[in-house]
This record gives structure tokens, C-alpha cells and sequence, in this order.
């Protein structure tokens, strides 16, 4: 045993003065290696120095995006670079100064435009205060929204977030943990068919469209829990809820419980062609959610804060969520969402159920107070139905003159959409892009319909302007097709 103990006790001595051997030589060089004097210059060299970000209007925005940037997305060739109101600048592929007139306004999250004076100064102002805090602690901004998004809506409460994809993460959870309380242990949430809900891995499986899954799944399944059903079909609406309020004979078996917890639905489906929800269609919903005790969420990340024509979708429906959700145009284009229960479903997450770091944060909440005033100030609610009706009119003229090409006019407010026609040989993406020569910006909504999203302060110039636009690249699409 003293064998051992000295055996140990030499090793750790050996130890201990190779380590200080080693912390001491290095200090040793570079003593004598530094100089009297550290220039900046000195500090760029180093190997532990950042590299300092470029220009960006100094670089080959495609090329970067090439080298570093995942593809996510497929890009038009066209580099944006400034806005003003309606109106995008920018260059395109042959480096050439580019105008174009913005119809998709950030697919539809600029509700203001670009550049808007009032929200360029709130946003200013807030940064010289104080643009973010924790949740930890009382935050007046978003006290304020919460109190204006309430008073306007048929919500009690309202949650902050930072996207509509977290936004309806938020409506999933929260349903779940409804069912939940309600003795359910498999809950059941119900969607629609060619939905849309977001890209994270709850919404995208909330999403009604398998061309979204590949890939993504474990053993063949996304996140469990969901049902699909075709959209505006109240008899399939009504037979899932009848079956998913069943508990199987294997289940029961287990001590489980299944059971419809929420039905989860589009106002207006958008990235699934722009198919307005029919009245009738909604309120079937509503009568099913209160027979199943289960709890009616609408997903009004686009069809919300007023693109519609209303302040919501559901608006047009003449039903009322239990929750509902936002995010786009809420901020004017500041990444923000919201997630807002009324009755009983305010009351079912507590502290430690949810939360968001950035969420509610005093930079968000300002752009979002500002859009909402100036909302009310300008009066833009009825000039989203005016625009609207005048875009809606446009078009449909326009179907008269090329029902080769165009097909049915849909949407509601400025969420307004018009159908490729199968055999026009064309794409909606081809004819995006034909617009895009034109200087008009518009946006697929799937692969036949074409969407049309201005700010929500266009005028009737711009959209007389748009129209017109558009025509030309309907124009040349045919002549091509005469050749």
C-alpha cells in the first residue's frame, strides 16, 4: 500500500511539472515575441481575429447566396435592394437598375408597404428605449397590443410569438393540452385537405398536402395526431368526427382514450389555390366542436389583420374560434406573431406550458401597435374592400379577354387569386415570371393559381397600373402561343 501511495505520488509530481512546463513556455514565447505596441493591423492578423462582414451592396448577392446560403428556396433572378410605398428597386440578372411594382409585399406581410414614415419612425424611436427584455418581466408594449388585438376580436387573451408557423404550434399545443384535460389521451386534431399551417415539423404535419412530408417523417408517419379532410365537404367533415371521437377496441384496452380535440381550419386557404371557406362549410365546424367539446382554431396568418376586407377572416364566415392565430401583416413586416383564445381555451396553458424568448419583445410590439394605428387612422379596412373590388372586377375582365389562359377569380379583399387553366400551357410560375419582365410582382399560390397581395395601402392608380401590367404579359403569352 506505501509502494502504491509513493508510486502515485511520484506520477503526480511528473504530472503537475509537465503542466506547468507547458503553461509556462507558451507564456515564455509570446512574451518575448510580442511586440511594444498592438496597431489595429496587428489585431486583423491574428488567428483569433472575426473577419469583419462585407458591404452587402458591395457584393455578388447570387454568387454568396450560392456559396453560402442552404437552397431552401428557388429565387427569381432579381436582387432587391430598397422600397418606397408600393414599389420595389433593385437589379436584375444583367446588373441593370430594376423598378417593379410590388404585389406580393413579402407574400403578404407588408400591410403598410415599404418605407411607411410612421413605422420607420416607432421602430427608430423604440431602438434608442429598449428593443428587447425577457417575458420574465412586464412589458408595456405588448400589454398594449394584447389589450387592442382583445378589444377588436372575440378573443380573452393573447400569446406572442415570432411567426405564424409558432403561432400555430402554439394553437397545436395548447389544443392538446385541452384534450388532455378532458380525459383524452390520444387527441385528434382535424385539418383540411391542401391546408397550410407552416415548415416546423407539428405544422408541417398540421398541413394537408404530402408534397410538404417527403422526407420528413419517422417510419413512414409525421407527427401523429392528425386527420385530414376535404375542405369546404361538411358531410366528410362530419363523418372524421364521428369516427375520431371513437376509441378503437385495441386502445381501450390500454387504459387510452381517443378523441377530436380541435378542428383546424383556413378562413381562406392560401398556399392551397385561394379557396375562400364557404359560411355554412365553418359553422358545421362550430356545431361539431361544441357537440365534441372540442375547440375550433382557425389558422388567419394570411387571411388576418384586414387583408380580407375585415380585421380577420373569420369574419366572413359569421363563426367564432375558440383560437385563432396571426403573424404576417401583424408587424408590417417586423417578425412577429400572435396566438389569441377566448373562454375557457384562455385559460388552459400555464406559466411553464409555453413560452417564446423573442416573443411580445418591446421592437415587435411597437411595429405592431403602429400598424394597427395607423389602420385605424387611415381608414384601411375600406380601402382593402374598394382595392379589392376593383382588383376582382380587373380580373374577371380580363378572363373575358384570354379564357385560353385564365380561369376562375377568386378570394376575398386583397387576397385575390386567378386560376391557370389546365391546358393554357402555362404554369402560374411561368406567368409570375412573365409579370416580373412586365415590373409587376406577384406569387404562385400552388401551381395553377396565380396570387395577387398588394400592401393594403395600394391605390387606384397602382392598381389600375397592375392590371395593365399583367395584361401585357397575357398579351405576349398568347401571341406566342399564335406563332
Amino acid at each position: 500500500m506505501k509502494f502504491a501511495n509513493a508510486t502515485l505520488s511520484v506520477l503526480l509530481t511528473a504530472f503537475l511539472i509537465q503542466c506547468n512546463n507547458a503553461l509556462i513556455a507558451p507564456t515564455f514565447a509570446t512574451v518575448v515575441s510580442q511586440p511594444t505596441s498592438t496597431s489595429p493591423s496587428d489585431a486583423k492578423i491574428s488567428k483569433h481575429s472575426l473577419i469583419p462582414p462585407e458591404d452587402p451592396f458591395s457584393l455578388d448577392s447570387p454568387a454568396e447566396f450560392e456559396a453560402n446560403v442552404l437552397k431552401t428556396y428557388g429565387r427569381y433572378p432579381i436582387t432587391i435592394t430598397h422600397g418606397q410605398g408600393c414599389k420595389l428597386y433593385g437589379k436584375n440578372s444583367d446588373n441593370k437598375e430594376v423598378e417593379y411594382l410590388d404585389f406580393v409585399s413579402g407574400i403578404a406581410t407588408c400591410a403598410l408597404g415599404h418605407g411607411n414614415p410612421s413605422l420607420t419612425q416607432a421602430i427608430s424611436e423604440q431602438m434608442k428605449s429598449l428593443h428587447h427584455v425577457s417575458n420574465l418581466y412586464y412589458i408595456p408594449q405588448q400589454a398594449a397590443l394584447a389589450k387592442w388585438l382583445c378589444d377588436n376580436s372575440v378573443a380573452t387573451k393573447a400569446f406572442f410569438c415570432n411567426s405564424g408557423a409558432e403561432a400555430n404550434e402554439g394553437a397545436i399545443k395548447l389544443a392538446r393540452r385541452w384534450g388532455s384535460n378532458h380525459g383524452i389521451t390520444d387527441p385528434i386534431i382535424i385539418t383540411a385537405i391542401d391546408s397550410f399551417h407552416g415548415r416546423t415539423l407539428a405544422t408541417v404535419s398540421a398541413t394537408g398536402q404530402p408534397k410538404y412530408h417527403k422526407g420528413f417523417g419517422y417510419g413512414g408517419e409525421m407527427v401523429r395526431g392528425f386527420q385530414y379532410v376535404p375542405y369546404n365537404d361538411e358531410q366528410a367533415l362530419e363523418k372524421m368526427v364521428q369516427r375520431m371521437n371513437r376509441t378503437p377496441l385495441h386502445l381501450k384496452l390500454q387504459g387510452r382514450k381517443r378523441g377530436v380535440a380541435a378542428i383546424m381550419m383556413e378562413p381562406l386557404q392560401g398556399e392551397g389555390g385561394i379557396i375562400p371557406g364557404k359560411p355554412e362549410y365553418f359553422q358545421k365546424a362550430r356545431e361539431l366542436c361544441d357537440e365534441s367539446n372540442a375547440l375550433l382554431l382557425l389558422d388567419e396568418v394570411q387571411a388576418g389583420m384586414g387583408r380580407t376586407g375585415t380585421l380577420w377572416g373569420y369574419e366572413n364566415l359569421n363563426v367564432e374560434p375558440d383560437v385563432f392565430t396571426s403573424a404576417k401583416a401583424l408587424g408590417g413586416g417586423v417578425p412577429i406573431g400572435a396566438m389569441m383564445a377566448r373562454g375557457a381555451a384562455a385559460d388552459v396553458l400555464g406559466p411553464g406550458d409555453h413560452a417564446s424568448t423573442y416573443g411580445g419583445n418591446p421592437l415587435a410590439c411597437t411595429s405592431a401597435l403602429t400598424v394597427a394605428k395607423f389602420f385605424s387612422d387611415n381608414n384601411i379596412l375600406d380601402n382593402v374592400k374598394a382595392r379589392g373590388e376593383q382588383l376582382e372586377m380587373g380580373l374577371k375582365e380580363l378572363v373575358a379577354k384570354y379564357p385560353q389562359i385564365l380561369g376562375e377569380v377568386r378570394g376575398w379583399g386583397l387576397l385575390k387569386g386567378v386560376e391557370i387553366k389546365e391546358d393554357s400551357g402555362c404554369t402560374a410560375g411561368e406567368l409570375v415570371s412573365d409579370s416580373m419582365r412586365e415590373g409587376l410582382l406577384l406569387v404562385p399560390a400552388g401551381a395553377k393559381v396565380v396570387r395577387f397581395v398588394p400592401p393594403l395601402i395600394v391605390s387606384s392608380e397602382e392598381m389600375d397600373t397592375a392590371l395593365n401590367l399583367f395584361e401585357r404579359s397575357l398579351t405576349k403569352r398568347t401571341a406566342n402561343y399564335n406563332l
